[in-house]
């Protein structure tokens, strides 16, 4: 008799996902978490953990051998099921052990289209998805071609850092090439992309067997590469249902995880419209839930739990079993998050009663909120923006990028 008790290896490098870790052992698995040593102390939920393994550094310290090795043994005693990555992170480590353990899920070719921004814009291009004029930092003919035939301003982005991190904002040729020598043997792990400046969208997701399952859009209402290198409030909110906008980022969405080889899982997928011609280009995709609570945002939306639901799916397909989908709720909701001068800043004063969510984090001080109203959802992030600016927001200075993924 088979036994019915799934083996799960969760990996994160960050402090996250602990909805997907307890979804998974309610569910009847046996869980196992590789994480960083310096995030041994972080309140994990370790009664729904079966063990937990540390990695000596972060991130891209670690030593995927010694992961491999590690993984391998653990083999030994036990049959792994699955391999989940839950951070942007860690994409690469999960499909360097899937491939090398040969155990079922994407692979490393597909991920890199999750990870890789050069990758993901090949492929988008070749499918005919739209997307911003850009060229790799491989050739110096190709790189002038592209610097005497585009116009400026362009963007120099890191291939595979997350977010707007390490991004380069240039203006002319001279500038252009300044900064790609300035970045020396690691130029080939960067891209140069026409701007286009206009309102930047996101679309979360849960995908099953190849199809978009469920997705929310939303707007920030600051850009994240805007907060990253000029400060300010981050906001966003989901927009209205239905919208055209909606229409045409959901439609997008789906061509690019059908494009990209996306079977099942999370999503967080970023599309810009642009003010200059009004049209919609894709930016970049993760599979993953969206990081700086939007899984809460969304869940106040719609009342899917990102996380929850992503566990279920994961547990479905090892089982073999039918996934459900519960019924989404069509509510509006937005958050609104900045650092903080305080370690536990007081919000107490933040009452209204749309308030359904304060962020949880030592020195950041945010909120989300509610609403059957659209407008009610904006009104409030515009008026606690301001607030928190006044009593409680922090400025800190970006650090450059210097270990690349």
């Amino acid at each position: 008799m088979e036994n019915s008790t799934k083996t799960f290896v969760c990996i994160s490098n960050y402090f996250k996902g602990a909805d997907f870790l307890i979804n998974l052992k309610k569910l009847g698995n046996t869980v196992f978490l590789v994480t960083s040593e310096k995030l041994r102390n972080k309140p994990w939920p370790f009664e729904y953990i079966d063990e937990v393994f540390y990695m000596e550094g972060q991130d891209i310290d670690w030593n995927l051998e010694h992961l491999l090795l590690g993984v391998g043994n653990l083999m030994k005693n036990h049959k792994i099921d699955a391999i989940v990555a839950l951070d942007d992170f860690d994409v690469e480590k999960a499909t360097f052990l899937r491939e090398n353990l040969r155990i079922d899920g994407m692979g490393q070719t597909t991920g890199r289209y999750f990870r890789d921004k050069l990758a993901m814009r090949m492929r988008a291009k070749s499918f005919g998805i739209p997307i911003p004029a850009f060229a790799p930092l491989f050739n110096d003919y190709e790189i002038n071609d592209f610097a005497d035939t585009v116009s400026p301003p362009w963007v120099l982005k890191p291939r595979s850092e997350a977010s707007a991190s390490g991004i380069i904002k240039v203006h002319d040729k001279e500038s252009l090439w300044l900064h790609i020598n300035e970045l020396g043997n690691n130029r080939f792990k960067y891209l140069v992309e026409q701007f286009k400046p206009g309102d930047v969208y996101h679309c979360d997701g849960l995908n099953l067997e190849g199809k978009v399952l469920f997705s929310v859009t939303s707007k920030y209402l600051a850009t994240p590469m805007e907060i990253s290198q000029g400060g300010g409030i981050f906001r966003s909110a989901n927009i209205e249902y239905n919208s055209a906008d909606d229409k045409a980022i959901k439609k997008q969405n789906e061509a690019v995880m059908k494009a990209f080889g996306m079977k099942h899982g999370a999503t967080h997928t970023e599309f810009i419209k642009c003010k200059e011609d009004g049209k919609i280009y894709f930016l970049e995709t993760s599979s993953r839930v969206g990081g700086a609570h939007l899984a809460e945002m969304v869940e106040a939306a719609s009342g899917i739990n990102l996380w929850g639901e992503w566990a279920k799916i994961e547990d479905a397909l090892i089982r073999d079993t039918t996934y459900k989908l519960p019924k989404p709720k069509k509510n509006y909701a937005g958050i609104v998050l900045t650092l903080s001068k305080y370690e536990y800043p007081d919000l107490s004063s933040f009452s209204d009663e749309e308030v359904c969510f304060r962020v949880p984090l030592e020195y950041h001080a945010g909120l989300i909120v509610n609403s059957d109203k659209h407008e009610k959802v904006l009104e409030l992030l515009d008026n606690y923006a301001d607030r928190l600016v006044r009593d409680f927001a922090a400025v800190a200075k970006q650090e450059s990028v210097k270990n690349l993924h």
